[in-house]
């Protein structure tokens, strides 16, 4: 830290000297940027802001009633505060003094007795280089800390943790949703940290980019910066809770601002992994998936070289592994790359016992993480359906537990190869969007299986739609998160009732001037006419969206 002015007046050397402050105590803990010595009354231009000026006041003795406004000066200028010597009898120096000291908002000190300038500059100097070196190194540290994490493709939990040790204070990754995905309590109880978290952090506003200064904002005065790539920001991390002792606002904006660029690497460097054991099948279906002047006949070839049977029907399938659970504190635990990878192998060996007690072959791979892509080959097109039954009872027979964690999406029956891997992207759709729902039930699903809540669930994680969702609920949410509740069921209700209000009224939630008075101020916090079709829909869109959050 810099050294504040009552630190200074506390050192030997200008203690002996008999310092009396004449005003302004109030900011005596003022940092202190550099020492100016100067023995002229218009110091305009020669200061840029927290310097501590000394002068023997000589130039004030000739015009004492100068002083007023060469303290006024020196507030302009932004300067920490003012030392006379005064070492001789000067009353007309020092009566002015104290006058203009009285009014003074800068700490304006008088020493009695000679002190050498020299030797307060070199102290105070040499504090201030130390304390610019301190923070070089530790911007050093930092740096590399975050640097081995980058290289090594840490864990978000471990890059939180990291940065909760450096700061010495709780840190919070939450999502735009003000959802926790990762948070480190250092020392303090994780009820406490969390409680009501998304109220809290609902109030406390979020800003656009961090500009390298420390800046407390919202009633708890958190700490902030954003997480993501340039205008692609996927969340925040946040410092809820003060410091520990020799901490300071701008260095744990520092470590945040490094944890933050971390995060956003890791999470481009997990993007597309693909099992190694899995490669040879993989290249050939992504090759397969863009074929780029791939012929029909050369992909026959080199899918036959590894096990697809020459057949009339191709079906493109993926099996999705389940979405992870949310937690009671609203995050999501982070998946395990290890056991993801051990679980797609264990699932790669069934699905190839499975085809051969069948008449059907398949070219089977993981497409991404969480996801096994097959192109399954038909001899007959009666087959798909028993084919299908007898993989999904593959899975199910499997230890008992193993299929409740795959979801199976079927694409549509191709008879080209080709064209048939180009609907994997159709069956991951279909795949993803099904691991979603509540209740699945069926062994696998096509495209007519997934209707419109399952496509909102599938896409609910996406940045962008996290936005949405907050731009066309954010009035209400910010009233429910004030206390002024009931705003989001009447919504709800209104949304669910194709927005008929004589409907609402019949059927008792509220009378019918409390309803309609409820909706005019529901529609005016909102600035949107609730009569409007297209709005009506966009708020549905959003509110189912915010419902499907912690499922």
């Amino acid at each position: 830290m810099l050294p504040s002015l009552r630190s200074i007046l506390d050192l030997p050397v200008v203690r002996d000297a008999s310092p009396e402050v004449l005003g302004g105590e109030g900011r005596l803990d003022d940092l202190v940027r550099w020492v100016h010595v100067s023995e002229i009354l218009d110091l305009t231009g020669l200061l840029s802001g927290g310097e501590l000026v000394l002068t023997t006041g000589l130039e004030l003795d000739k015009e004492p009633g100068r002083a007023a406004s060469y303290i006024r000066s020196l507030e302009r200028a932004g300067a920490a505060g003012l030392v006379v010597e005064l070492t001789e009898p000067r009353e007309r120096t020092t009566a002015a003094l104290r006058s203009a000291a009285r009014s003074a908002s800068m700490p304006v000190v008088i020493v009695w007795r000679r002190v050498r300038f020299v030797e307060i500059t070199e102290i105070v100097h040499r504090l201030i280089v130390a304390e610019q070196l301190e923070r070089v190194e530790r911007a050093r540290d930092v740096h590399e800390a975050f640097t081995v994490l980058s290289l090594e493709s840490a864990g978000t939990q471990q890059v939180v943790e990291k940065a909760a040790a450096m700061i010495g204070a709780p840190v919070v990754l939450e999502d735009l949703q003000h959802l926790v995905l990762a948070y480190s309590a250092h020392h303090l109880a994780t009820t406490e940290l969390l409680d009501d978290w998304e109220r809290r952090s609902r109030t406390t506003p979020s800003l656009p980019r961090a500009d390298g200064s420390a800046k407390r904002i919202g009633p708890e005065g958190w700490l902030q910066v954003p997480v993501g790539v340039r205008r692609q920001l996927w969340g925040r991390l946040v410092v809820p809770a003060p410091l520990s002792a020799g901490s300071d606002d701008d260095m744990a904006v520092m470590v945040l601002e490094r944890a933050a660029q971390t995060l956003a690497i890791n999470r481009l460097a997990e993007r597309d992994q693909r099992e190694l054991s899995q490669q040879a099948q993989a290249g050939l279906l992504n090759t397969l998936r863009q074929p780029r002047g791939l012929s029909e006949a050369e992909a026959l070839a080199r899918a036959g070289s590894l096990g697809l049977k020459l057949s009339p029907y191709y079906v493109p399938l993926v099996f999705r592994t389940a979405l992870p659970a949310a937690t009671a504190s609203g995050s999501t635990a982070s998946p395990d790359p290890l056991a993801g990878q051990q679980e797609e192998r264990v699932l790669l060996e069934i699905l190839a016992e499975a085809l051969k007690s069948t008449a059907s072959s398949g070219l089977t791979a993981s497409i991404h993480s969480g996801s096994v892509g097959m192109i399954l080959a038909l001899p007959a097109r009666q087959l798909e359906d028993p084919t299908l039954e007898r993989l999904a009872d593959a899975l199910r027979a499997h230890g008992g537990d193993f299929a409740p964690h795959w979801t199976i999406g079927v694409g549509r029956y191709r008879s080209s190869l080709l064209e048939a891997a180009a609907g994997i992207d159709e069956a991951a759709h279909v795949a993803e969007t099904a691991a979603t729902l509540r209740e699945p039930g069926k062994p696998y699903y096509r495209a007519t299986d997934i209707r419109l809540r399952g496509l909102l669930a599938l896409i609910r994680n996406d940045p962008r739609v996290q936005q949405f969702v907050e731009s066309e609920l954010a009035p209400v949410l910010q009233a429910e998160a004030e206390g002024k509740a009931g705003y989001l069921e009447l919504l709800g209700r209104y949304l669910e009732s194709g927005g008929n209000k004589a409907a609402m009224a019949r059927s008792g939630y509220l009378s019918r001037p409390t309803l309609y008075a409820r909706l005019a101020k529901l529609e005016e916090l909102l600035a949107v006419d609730l009569e409007d079709a297209e709005s009506r829909t966009s708020l549905h869109v959003a509110l189912m969206l915010h419902r499907l959050r912690g499922q």
